[in-house]
């Protein structure tokens, strides 16, 4: 049984190139109203990267009022440097959604490529023609803005599975 749809907005963060995909959702049908990437050259310092994604993160909460956030959980990263990054760049869409009361879930990326494709390996490319196939897109979106996408669309899957098990955001 389909219930209201809601906004979603997924959210694949990282210090250069952050994903943003806003679906609208019912539970059994998912369309996409928006989507795109928050970019910060490599020349900007860390400080100047992390206040322009806050920035460009409370402008979209405002402009599009989703209901619910949904972000990728950390992973294992090697490289100490990138890790200590996406974890200040997560920190920061994580406290902008805090700070106007929204509800953030994390997915791991597996479960999100398992929900979305099938398979916990697929590629990005097999994620990206997925979102595209699903949603109805014209053309495949850009790598960052599919994963975001994705996301959303994990948990458009998982929200009833949240509700039933009485599960709360991060």
């Amino acid at each position: 049984m389909a219930r209201d749809a809601i906004k979603i907005l997924g959210i694949d963060t990282s210090l250069r190139s952050t994903g943003i995909g806003l679906i609208r959702s019912n539970g059994v049908q998912s369309s996409a109203s928006s989507y795109g990437t928050i970019s910060c050259p490599k020349s900007w310092a860390l400080s100047r990267c992390l206040n322009h994604l806050l920035t460009r993160i409370v402008e979209i909460l405002d402009e599009e009022s989703p209901d619910v956030a949904a972000v990728e959980g950390i992973f294992y990263c090697r490289n100490v440097k990138t890790a200590m990054a996406l974890g200040h760049a997560r920190g920061v869409v994580i406290a902008a959604c805090g700070q106007k009361g929204l509800p953030v879930y994390e997915y791991a990326p597996r479960t999100v490529k398992k929900g979305i494709v099938g398979s916990g390996s697929a590629s990005k490319e097999q994620v990206a023609q997925m979102v595209k196939t699903v949603l109805g897109l014209k053309e495949v979106p850009q790598e960052d803005a599919a994963d975001a996408l994705a996301i959303a669309m994990c948990h458009a899957q998982q929200s009833r599975m949240h509700e039933t098990l009485g599960l709360k955001p991060i």
